[in-house]
């Protein structure tokens, strides 16, 4: 099978096209034919280098962790799929990602794709998807009526956090540029914070919650607009714990765990059309394709999901 890899750290130049032996699932897998899978900032910062001692992967490593298409074949012990489903996931972090033909998924990870909604559509949802839900509800215990605070409202977690948040009834903040303001308030933003012409550490106070994906100091800043008691979910940087008890919050990193459950709950949303899958920009599975999506992803410019499409689908 063809997929792209990387056989030492280092830029996007040492993205390579190879060719793979097609993996076999185990008793409790299901081999997926890939349609599409998206790009997430873990891919590129892997690839660099910055993750290799959280996950000491043998190379080749195939990069992605997003996964959309048909069953092909399942194990001996899967009960629930079969040949021919259209399904979606974010398979277990392993060396054998999803820049692939084919991919082997666990089962209890899977969910079936809703049909209303396209295989690119699905690919850009579960990491990006699953990380906002669990920031959200898991961590952040956000309710009705609670004010919230989502940096980077039109990004991949953004785009997601903000739908979720309003879906549950919360009054949503959300930081963003002039440019994207009327397209984070079509998801259901109540008030945009233009982060090059305000500073939202003036704008905004009494906050339940912030979920903060830029680190540095705007999560420092952000420790300011949270209500005591509120919560702070990083997805980038471990927060400052002294800044927290100072401020009488709670502030923690964020690390996405796997949840075939959670992805069936978000599937249902986007089946009803209360939510939306955003694909932004979409490349092809080749070099060049996988490293323009690995160059726009790390310019942080990127609006929605950057999606990859397999040639074969």
């Amino acid at each position: 099978m063809k997929a792209i890899v990387i056989e030492k750290y280092g830029g996007k130049d040492q993205l390579k096209e190879m060719e793979l032996e097609q993996p076999v699932p185990g008793e409790s897998q299901v081999l997926v034919k890939l349609h599409a899978t998206s790009v997430n900032p873990i891919d590129w910062k892997l690839r660099e280098g910055y993750l290799k001692e959280m996950m000491p992967f043998e190379f080749p490593i195939v990069l992605g962790w997003d996964a959309a298409g048909i069953v092909e074949q399942i194990g001996e012990n899967v009960k629930g799929f079969k040949k021919g489903d259209e399904v979606f996931a974010r398979p277990e972090t392993t060396n054998r990602g999803t820049y692939a033909e084919y991919t082997l998924v666990d089962d209890h990870l899977l969910a079936f794709k809703p049909k209303a909604i396209s295989f690119e559509e699905a690919a850009a949802i579960p990491l990006a998807g699953m990380t906002a839900w669990q920031c959200l509800f898991d961590f952040g215990k956000v309710k009705e009526g609670d004010k919230v605070l989502i940096h980077a409202g039109s990004g991949g977690v953004g785009t997601y956090a903000i739908q979720f948040a309003k879906h549950k009834g919360a009054y949503v903040i959300t930081t963003a540029s002039g440019k994207n303001a009327d397209f984070v308030k079509s998801l259901g933003a109540d008030e945009v914070i233009n982060y090059k012409e305000q500073d939202f550490e003036k704008e905004v106070e009494n906050v339940a919650f912030v979920l903060d994906s830029m680190g540095g100091e705007i999560q420092k800043k952000s420790f300011a607009v949270l209500k005591k008691g509120g919560r702070m979910a990083s997805i980038v940087e471990k927060p400052d714990e002294e800044l927290a008890k100072e401020h009488g919050v709670t502030a923690e990193m964020v690390w996405l765990e796997p949840n075939g459950k959670q992805l069936e709950e978000i599937a249902e949303l986007l089946q009803a059309k209360k939510v939306k899958s955003i694909v932004g920009e979409t490349f092809p599975l080749t070099e060049q394709g996988v490293k323009d999506a690995h160059e726009l992803s790390e310019s942080h410019h990127a609006k929605g999901k950057i999606v990859i499409r397999m040639e074969q689908a």
